[in-house]
């Protein structure tokens, strides 16, 4: 009997000793009753697993509220979010940390600061420099600036920079290959990308919204991703309790300074366009993507899509990236896709796109396959930053529909007359191909329009000389592209701007 408790116990000491799979923010004081703040909790739970290596998993059926306690729950082992909900109240008059997320997902790898490095060029394959592991560096020159932007939001710029892969040797890999000159490199950061992946799965978030006034004093409390190699799985973010008014949100998930992520099965909010005075003094739209990544490399986007109404213009695009290259979106339904500062590389697959389109400046290759559009222009080059398109557009297999109201289609939007530096050469597309494309312009009830055109009117004044370049030359391949108006593709209402483009048609029989 003596020997039988004695084993009972030694069975239970050694259980109770043992080390656990995972953690549990229960264990570090949440109640999970979406009335107490768990904040604290989350943040220790977060600690220690970090420091024990062990993954963290919340409980379904709990509702876990994150108040107004100032930190950020730092993230670098696997998350397990499960069904478990999670109210983010940002509804309250001030937030004492607007800018902290409330995930933090980071390395444990500390980034390099690369010397040695006076220049770069363009497609450069190599760097000259040795690495411990494969990095995703960043190089810049701040004594040139670059997107300049121009119009409402207008500004002096920032600073020449991009991101690219390199391995242990030096060599940069081709998906993120130099898209500049550098006379002069000021700063060179290589920051490690892990081996293993890190996956952050499951979870329904609801941010009660912000009631600030209408100003650009962005609100970062999401999901902030700040390393390399994770999965990011069926997390759903919803937002209630919006007004007439409010700050914008940076993303609810938002992507730095990151390379190999794959976003999967997730389902994201759109925000309400809000009014504000931009820096030229005068009032523009604003609003806040759910959805943001800058400085990233090698970024996909599966499955994903919205809760709000793609085509619901009282909301702001769901979708923005800057300074990002090799981006790829299949099977998501987005309101919008926007390449702000620059991008190389994206290829949209089996997509749907809302009122606000697909939106870009950059470089490389833009491939949009089996894609609908809801739009007026298949591809709007965004004009604040010289409508620039450096490479070549594929289209394959597309719809473009026309919103009721449209007095125009064209196939390329954008605007540029030739007078504004943004810091660099801006380009049309040297290749358009257009295979397979059907526009319903049936809503387009104006008298005078032409039917669709490839090309919309990017200067007021064709005739007008500009001070700084815009190259306008290259070919269009264009076949089988039929209007349900039953009108022909044009070239465009100001056709003289495109004469240095050989257009190859061919139609259906």
């Amino acid at each position: 009997m003596r020997m039988s408790l004695f084993l009972a116990g030694c069975t239970l000491l050694a259980f109770s000793c043992a080390t656990p799979k995972y953690l549990t923010y229960e264990q570090f004081g949440a109640r999970g009753d979406g009335v107490t703040d768990d904040f604290p909790a989350i943040i220790a739970t977060h600690a220690a697993a970090n420091e024990k290596g062990l993954p963290v998993k919340a409980k379904s059926g709990k509702t876990y509220y994150i108040g107004n306690t100032v930190g950020t729950a730092v993230v670098r082992t696997d998350v397990d979010f499960g069904s478990a909900r999670f109210i983010i109240d940002d509804s309250r008059v001030s937030v004492e940390d607007r800018e902290a997320p409330v995930f933090l997902v980071e390395s444990a790898l500390e980034p390099i600061t690369i010397g040695g490095v006076g220049s770069l060029k363009r497609d450069q394959t190599n760097i000259g420099q040795t690495l411990p592991c494969r990095c995703l560096v960043e190089v810049v020159n701040d004594n040139h600036k670059v997107y300049i932007r121009l119009g409402a939001n207008q500004n002096s710029g920032v600073s020449q920079k991009e991101f690219f892969i390199a391995d242990r040797d030096g060599t940069i890999e081709p998906s993120s290959a130099l898209i500049w000159d550098y006379d002069e490199v000021t700063r060179m950061t290589a920051r490690p990308i892990d081996a293993k992946p890190l996956t952050i799965k499951g979870g329904v978030f609801t941010t009660l919204a912000n009631q600030a006034p209408s100003k650009y004093t962005y609100y970062c409390r999401g999901i902030a991703v700040e390393r390399s190699n994770v999965r990011i799985e069926n997390v759903t973010h919803f937002v209630e309790g919006e007004l007439d008014h409010g700050a914008p949100y940076d993303g609810f998930l938002s992507l730095d300074k990151a390379a190999d992520i794959v976003v999967r099965g997730c389902v994201f909010t759109a925000h309400k366009t809000f009014e504000t005075i931009g820096s030229a003094g005068v009032s523009v739209s604003m609003g806040t993507y759910d959805v943001s990544a800058s400085g990233c490399v090698n970024v996909r986007w599966e499955n994903c899509t919205q809760t709000t109404d793609i085509n619901d213009t009282k909301y702001w695009g769901i979708f923005v990236s800057n300074f990002c290259k090799s981006l790829a979106l299949d099977h998501c339904v987005f309101s919008r896709f926007d390449a702000h500062q620059g991008v190389r590389n994206v290829t949209l697959t089996d997509c749907e796109f809302g009122h606000t389109g697909v939106n870009v400046v950059g470089s490389g290759l833009l491939r949009i396959e089996n894609c609908t559009i809801h739009r007026k222009s298949l591809i709007a080059l965004r004009g604040d930053y010289g409508s620039s398109w450096e490479g070549e557009l594929i289209v394959r297999d597309c719809k473009l529909i026309v919103p009721e109201g449209a007095k125009s289609v064209s196939l390329l939007s954008g605007f540029n007359t030739g007078k504004h530096d943004f810091g660099y050469t801006c380009y049309l597309p040297e290749r358009f191909d257009i295979e397979n494309l059907v526009i319903d312009d049936s809503r387009v009830y104006d008298k005078d329009y032409k039917g669709p055109m490839i090309f919309g009117k990017f200067k007021r004044n064709v005739d007008e000389e500009g001070l700084y370049p815009y190259i306008a030359r290259g070919v269009i391949n264009i076949k089988c592209v039929t209007a349900t108006s039953g009108r022909p593709l044009g070239v465009s209402l100001s056709p003289e701007m495109f004469k240095d483009y050989t257009i190859h048609s061919e139609q259906a029989k």
